[in-house]
């Protein structure tokens, strides 16, 4: 734009008409304006000079002239000049119609003769210029336009697109920011993609719980803004003020911040103002923890604050069900695990503990030897949360043992809890130590290490199954959230006796390792999923109608992981490791030479199972846990191989479930080889929902499973189904448990290589027409080729090795009498006829018609391994 106040009336005219005609020619001339700065004259003039396009550089000068000469006309005439000034309109007709501008015209035109030739040039000799390149240059600069704005909307679409998330992570309590620190840690990280604010608020900022909030600044994380929000009472009017001083603070800080999304975690009321005032205000909100249930206020303001979240990450497959069916979008659920098992499971195994414990408990505590105390109050029942407390202090002054007990939360009814505990003289008794508040990473250890721990908060149903700590939950703070078999419960918390009691069958015990809360992957996950938030996308949430089904699409990356299991299987010759499905599919699978000594054994377990989680994180497998398949007598309770057979080396008397557990953070399960061929029936095989059935093992060995009333059956010494030591023959051949005529002494792919080499030594095993090397290794191969190529001999040995297996499944018929047979392993498909013939000739009439069957499972020992897992990593509900 262009200003003339200051030019004079000649020489602006010149100019105007010089510059019009040379800004035209390049075609770069912009609508012209005129600013007076007399306050009668505001309005500004504005004639496009581009109004050539249609009547040429005549119409140009024409229309820039009257921009100058409008400085010198009446207000009302200006205002009509003003009222046409955006349309284009003829410049006779405009001139026409203004009288004033005729007189205006004729002052100007009488100051410079020159202006009036320019002008006589411009209105009656525009034939003169070459219209044809006035065109192409007007061409020119519309592509040039055009091009412009195509490079402006790409740059801006680019600089949105890197521009940072901005994450606010709000934390109440000592509780949740243990929750939430992992992720900060990782956002913190990500410092190119996130940009991270960080609101305290709630009991963080009291002394009387801690003033937790310095260890959010000991951690190195600017704080962005605190907010004192806390109404003192310890009542339930009290939890109410609190939540609306929150309301009132909260939007003056969320205003200034802006985050893109906030995430809020779990279930105090603290949260819920939270939730409300970014609902509120349109800002995403990413709720953790959502879907779970534990019987108390506490879930109405979890599922409160879930719905009023746009994103959800859950813990647990059954969190995830439960916000599915509140009509959640389970395209915005992550089944993420808990945060605080990343940072859980990597630093628990810390040599210091001992050091941790003394600081806390003094020096003369032991390792296991004392106990962890923390019970919060319960909202909806006050007086009855309170009474167990009494009741609960009582039954730990009896036990006498060193206890660490923590004050409770901040929850109406804490007060009365705290005066309980002084009354009682907790706070001075030589055997507690009462304190406000732990850091995280120490109170990990002193979980890990306590020989119990008892009171009703979360750690002790979540946290605390991953160590195997012993657990007594009281009352019905947690009633409906999923536990391990370390969490005994004490719903019914009446009599000082049955707490007492519950100490007495807890302390001191050790549990399996349980991570149904999380596998130390959680924050990865969770910044995958903020990596993938579309802010572009509508804001309004929506909810699905009807709920959906129970079957769940598995293939939507980040969001639903495959559920999978680690399963190996370890035989005399190979070591095998493989990564299964809840299906059944072997995804990945993993085989070497068995080493011969425990050392080199143990090393190559934990080095194949450590590369096979992390493959399954690149094929986006969850991995749930770990099931060992081994031959021997293995007692599965303690995940110990008891006794081997002489076909594995050095493995008697060996732990397989701890260093396993200890090295990859998963529950193990270990069990016999048969066994776990039985297993791999019921979930995957013939066995599928058939109430007693028989597995029988025909390889290198005879073993097998039973299944009755869908159970395995283990016996009270673990020596139960070994199928393969059923005796037939009272002097029949050296069997390799030390006995005699045992069915694996006449059946077993041993013993079948054993008469084949006699034949051939006596040069009876080859006939006409067998294609035998000599280098060649005799097998049971051979010995069956040949006596389907006619061989007496062969067919003799075979049929008596196909009786004594069909004689000692009958006398299995004939004890727990199931109604199918399974024959699994490489011999399997040759044994099945002559079995059921057996069968038919020999078995009580009852028993005649029991079906004899080959199983069509690739893997038996991996697949039942796997199904272990399967089975029970996912059935942990109490």
């Amino acid at each position: 734009m262009l200003n003339f106040d200051r030019w004079g009336r000649v020489s602006t005219l010149m100019s105007l008409e010089v510059w019009g005609l040379s800004a035209f020619l390049h075609d770069m001339a912009p609508p012209l304006s005129l600013d007076s700065d007399e306050p009668e004259t505001d309005l500004k003039v504005q004639i496009p000079l581009m109004a050539a396009r249609r009547e040429g550089l005549a119409a140009a000068a024409w229309s820039a002239g009257w921009s100058v000469f409008g400085q010198h006309l009446p207000h009302e005439s200006k205002h009509r000049l003003y009222q046409t000034s955006n349309k284009y309109v003829e410049p006779a007709s405009l001139f026409a119609a203004c009288p004033p501008l005729q007189t205006c015209l004729y002052h100007v035109l009488s100051v410079n003769l020159i202006t009036v030739l320019v002008l006589f040039c411009c209105v009656f000799m525009p034939q003169t210029l070459n219209t044809l390149r006035l065109q192409e240059l007007y061409s020119l600069r519309m592509q040039r336009s055009r091009e412009k704005m195509e490079r402006d909307k790409t740059e801006l679409h680019l600089s949105q697109f890197k521009r940072k998330l901005r994450v606010c992570v709000a934390t109440c309590n000592r509780a949740d920011y243990s929750k939430l620190a992992p992720i900060m840690f990782g956002i913190k990280a990500h410092s190119d993609e996130f940009e991270l604010e960080v609101v305290v608020l709630g009991s963080h900022l009291i002394d009387d719980y801690g003033n937790t909030f310095r260890m959010i600044e000991q951690d190195d994380f600017g704080i962005d803004s605190k907010l004192h929000t806390i109404v003192r009472g310890e009542d339930e009017a009290a939890m109410v003020e609190s939540v609306g001083l929150a309301l009132v603070k909260l939007p003056d800080v969320l205003q200034r911040l802006r985050p893109d999304i906030l995430i809020v975690h779990g279930d105090r009321f603290d949260a819920l103002a939270l939730a409300t005032a970014a609902a509120l205000m349109n800002i995403r909100i990413l709720h953790l923890e959502g879907g779970e249930v534990s019987g108390t206020i506490d879930d109405s303001i979890r599922h409160a604050i879930s719905k009023l979240a746009h994103y959800h990450a859950c813990c647990t497959r059954m969190a995830e069900q439960h916000l599915i069916a509140m009509c959640e979008d389970h395209s915005r659920i992550l089944l993420a695990g808990c945060p605080s098992y990343d940072k859980l499971l990597l630093t628990h195994h810390k040599d210091d503990y001992m050091d941790i414990i003394k600081s806390w408990l003094g020096d003369k505590v032991q390792d296991h030897d004392y106990i962890v105390a923390l019970q919060h109050p319960v909202t909806t029942d006050i007086q009855h949360s309170i009474k167990i407390y009494g009741l609960m202090l009582d039954a730990l002054l009896s036990f006498n043992k060193k206890t660490l007990i923590l004050f409770p939360n901040i929850d109406a009814g804490s007060k009365e809890m705290v005066r309980v505990m002084r009354k009682k003289g907790i706070e001075q008794h030589p055997n507690f130590r009462a304190v406000k508040h732990i850091p995280f990473e120490q109170f990990i250890q002193l979980v890990c290490h306590a020989g119990c721990m008892i009171g009703n908060s979360s750690c002790g149903v979540r946290e605390a199954g991953a160590f195997g700590t012993p657990v007594i939950n009281l009352g019905t703070r947690q009633t409906g959230r999923e536990t391990g078999e370390n969490v005994l419960h004490v719903r019914d918390a009446d009599t000082h006796n049955k707490i007492y009691h519950a100490l007495e069958l807890q302390f001191g015990k050790r549990y399996p390792c349980s991570k149904i809360y999380g596998d130390g992957s959680a924050v990865p996950r969770i910044l995958k999923f903020l990596r993938s938030i579309d802010l572009d996308e509508p804001l309004q949430k929506t909810f699905c109608f009807p709920p959906v089904k129970e079957s769940i699409s598995q293939d939507i990356d980040h969001i639903l992981e495959t559920q999978s299991a680690l399963a190996v299987d370890l035989g005399g010759t190979n070591l095998r490791v493989a990564i299964v499905c809840m299906r059944g599919k072997i995804l990945k699978k993993y085989t070497e030479n068995n080493p011969r000594t425990f050392e080199d054994r143990m090393d190559l377990i934990l080095k194949m199972c450590k590369d096979a989680v992390q493959d399954a994180v690149s094929i986006n497998c969850r991995i749930l846990g770990v099931g060992v398949s081994t031959g021997g007598r293995v007692n599965p309770q303690e995940g110990v191989v008891l006794h081997s057979t002489k076909l594995i080396q050095e493995w008697s008397c060996v732990n397989l479930r701890t260093p396993i557990s200890d090295a990859l953070h998963l529950p193990v399960w270990v069990d016999n080889d048969g066994n776990c061929a039985a297993l791999a029936e019921k979930k995957f095989g013939h066995g599928k929902g058939v109430e007693n059935f028989v597995t029988v093992i025909t390889g290198t060995g005879i073993g097998g499973g039973i299944i009755h009333h869908h159970e395995l059956i283990h016996g009270s010494t673990f020596c139960a189904a070994e199928l393969g030591h059923i005796m037939v023959s009272l002097e029949g051949p050296e069997c390799s448990c030390g006995s005699r005529g045992c069915i694996e002494a006449y059946a077993s792919g041993m013993a079948l290589q054993r008469e084949a080499k006699m034949l051939h030594d006596e040069d009876l095993l080859k006939v006409e027409g067998m294609d035998m090397k000599i280098c060649e290794p005799i097998t049971a191969a051979h010995l069956i080729s040949a006596a389907r190529m006619g061989n007496s001999k062969a067919a003799a040995v075979l049929h008596k090795a196909s009786t004594a297996l069909g004689v000692g499944i009958v006398n299995i018929l004939h004890i727990v009498n199931p109604s199918l047979v399974v024959l699994s392993g490489v011999l399997g498909s040759f044994y099945q006829e002559p079995v059921q013939q057996v069968i038919s000739q020999r078995a009580l009439t009852s028993a005649q018609t029991i079906r004899v069957v080959t199983s069509h499972l690739e893997e038996p020992a991996l697949l039942g391994a796997a199904s272990m897992v399967l089975d029970y990593a996912t059935r942990r509900t109490y």
